[in-house]
């Protein structure tokens, strides 16, 4: 059991909280409590934050992309460095990474991840004796980490908007529907072996990678779980889009497919005006991933509009360049505030704006990976975050700026402890396996930056 100095909980910060948890759910919420024996003591208890959107085997590629070449970089230039180098990668390689990569996220604060994954079959494009080979291997380092995992078996058909063939490093991930629904029907079988709390959904990667009969071909197979998609990362995408369509991609969506609350759209950023609030409405989450976003340079998100039109949102760390919970948190509003030349722009009226987006990133997040988390309340996951409020940059703060600290001032460091459904896998701020996970990381990353 857990006994907290203080929790936020959905009413607000409780003092001297003692939560119980069973079968990986919160079974108790105790105000003004007292510990008991055997209770693991924390200084400050929140709702642990999903990662809804991540790509683990480029945090391997972390500090090769940040060389100029001739010319202007740009997302399509990563791009290509970025199919070379999954090219070399091995089944066994691509688990320790994400392994690593799992690990960080939950030192970090991070209770579970939605894995869009893309990439099934070996360099060339044949497929593995088992088809799901790769998934396989996301399901090891989530069993060996702990990590509440939400699977995402991605859809990718074509090389480009209008049915272009895929080519290079592409060939790693197309499949067919047909071939998608057995990958999938695959991956199922595979998953019930992990833990209650695992989630398999689908994502059909972008308009630019489907068309639209194997896009509606292919919606039924999430069968009630998450749906995630790319919808609007970079202004060619659009163009793309719009020339083949004769529609901008979220525009299209909107019209075309019966897209609400089990979709999360992954990069909204060029929307238009309308798009944002027509977006929001349905209900579908909006994934952002702004450190990765600013690395791109994709450009900034409406959040301001998005917020208006009563937008839910979430956030991620997609290629994993850098993952740090507090850092996506203050890149997202200093994205805002770098735009609009302003200051707390992410809240609606008055308030506190890291609480705005420590909470709606909590049940955003939770809403696009299917988990009944992102509160702590009886019934809900125990995705649980604990932090040090004697840190230097939160000793100060009064309890109605604790997570304004938090997200513009605070290190990664003061995440003390976290729970995964009940499974505690950061104590001390150190993840139980941190020296085996790092151990296997060395050892299969060995020569492969060289070789790209």
């Amino acid at each position: 059991m857990i006994f907290a100095e203080r929790a936020l909980l959905p009413d607000g910060w409780a003092e001297q909280v003692r939560i119980t948890v069973a079968d990986g759910h919160i079974t108790g919420v105790c105000k003004a409590a007292a510990p008991q024996q055997g209770d693991t003591l924390v200084s400050a208890l929140l709702p642990a934050l999903s990662n809804l959107h991540s790509h683990a085997f480029q945090r391997a590629m972390a500090g090769m992309t940040e060389h100029r070449i001739a010319g202007r970089d740009s997302f399509w230039t990563w791009r290509d460095l970025m199919y070379r180098f999954l090219d070399r990668l091995t089944p066994a390689q691509m688990e320790a990474i994400a392994a690593l990569v799992f690990m960080e996220m939950q030192e970090a604060g991070y209770a579970a991840v939605g894995e869009f994954h893309y990439v099934h079959h070996q360099p060339g494009g044949d497929a593995y004796a088992d088809i799901a080979e790769l998934s396989n291997r996301i399901f090891a380092a989530a069993h060996l980490t702990g990590i509440g995992l939400t699977h995402l078996p991605v859809l990718y058909t074509y090389g480009g908007a209008g049915q272009q063939p895929m080519a290079a490093g592409q060939l790693r991930f197309g499949n067919t529907v047909d071939d998608f629904a057995a990958l999938l029907e695959a991956t199922r079988a595979a998953a019930r072996t992990l833990p209650h709390d695992t989630r398999v959904g689908i994502a059909p990667h972008s308009l630019r990678a489907t068309n639209p009969a194997d896009l509606a071909r292919a919606l039924p197979l999430a069968n009630g779980n998450p749906i995630h998609i790319h919808v609007a990362e970079q202004p060619k995408e659009v163009a793309d889009i719009s020339a083949w369509l004769g529609a901008r991609p979220v525009e299209w969506l909107l019209a075309n497919t019966p897209i609400g609350a089990d979709w999360c759209a992954v990069h909204a950023t060029h929307m238009t005006t309308q798009e944002t609030a027509a977006l929001a409405k349905c209900g579908a989450v909006a994934g952002l991933c702004p450190i990765t976003e600013a690395n791109l340079g994709d450009g900034p998100f409406n959040g301001p509009g998005w917020l208006a039109a009563g937008g839910a949102f979430g956030i991620g760390s997609d290629s994993n360049v850098r993952i740090s919970l507090t850092e996506e948190l203050r890149t997202l509003e200093y994205s805002q505030r770098l735009r609009d030349i302003a200051r707390n722009v992410m809240v609606e009226k008055d308030g506190s704006v890291g609480q705005r987006l420590y909470v709606g990133a909590a049940l955003g997040g939770a809403q696009a990976l299917g988990r009944k988390s992102g509160q702590i309340a009886v019934g809900n996951l125990a995705d649980l975050t604990a932090i040090d409020l004697s840190h230097p940059t939160l000793c100060a703060l009064r309890p109605d700026h604790i997570l304004d600290g938090l997200a513009f001032a605070a290190p990664d460091t003061v995440v003390t402890d976290l729970w995964s459904a009940g499974r505690h896998r950061v104590k001390e701020r150190r993840h139980v396996y941190r020296e085996q996970i790092i151990a296997g990381w060395r050892k299969a990353l060995k020569g492969l930056i060289d070789a790209v």
